[in-house]
């Protein structure tokens, strides 16, 4: 199973499943090539580290939505990995539809809440702030309204009394690092078909 990972920032979801890759511990998945919207994002760097292609994705930096014609580019330099699941890790672009349509059922995102609570930006402090118990991560697979596709398996992460918004940021990325790889492995070793 090819699949290529798309980030912005520091990689650490990226990380997590490389390194699960070098362990074996992701069935017959290939990570083809990691690309990221930010020239200087340590993601690449980190593909770098683990002799995996890093691309740039040249976007408008100004927006947080891809153009038509960057679509089009988008598309042409992913389909070159041939890819049968697109990772969305930390990637703070908004996919336009006619890229998801042509990837159908084959893109998944994780996001820092349980969805359906706390979707799009700024979900751990949101959720902090507004004082659940329990909070966590999920997977789902992305569809043209954002973090609302269907939900392929959640982590629940406990906010104690003790906590502070960085103490549950941190034990939710732990969680990720848990959570996406497992998901992963799954769908390559039991060929999950993914759907809304």
């Amino acid at each position: 199973m090819n699949c290529v990972i798309l980030g912005s920032g520091k990689g650490s979801n990226a990380r997590a499943i490389l390194e699960a890759s070098t362990q074996q511990f992701l069935g017959n998945t290939k990570i083809k090539a990691i690309f990221s919207d930010q020239p200087d994002a340590q993601i690449l760097s980190i593909a770098d580290s683990f002799a995996i292609p890093a691309r740039h994705l040249s976007l408008d930096e100004d927006s947080a939505f891809i153009s038509s014609d960057e679509s089009k580019a988008l598309f042409e330099i992913i389909n070159e990995y041939s890819p049968d699941l697109i990772v969305l890790a930390g990637f703070m672009k908004i996919l336009p539809v006619d890229f998801i349509d042509k990837f159908q059922g084959r893109i998944i995102n994780i996001h820092p809440s349980l969805l359906p609570s706390f979707k799009g930006l700024n979900a751990i402090k949101r959720a902090f702030d507004h004082g659940v118990k329990i909070t966590g991560c999920t997977v789902h697979v992305v569809t043209e309204k954002i973090d609302d596709g269907k939900i392929i398996a959640q982590a629940p992460v406990r906010v104690m009394e003790t906590d502070s918004l960085e103490s549950v940021t941190q034990k939710i990325h732990a969680a990720e690092h848990v959570l996406l790889p497992s998901v992963i492995a799954k769908i390559s070793q039991e060929y999950i078909k993914l759907s809304q």
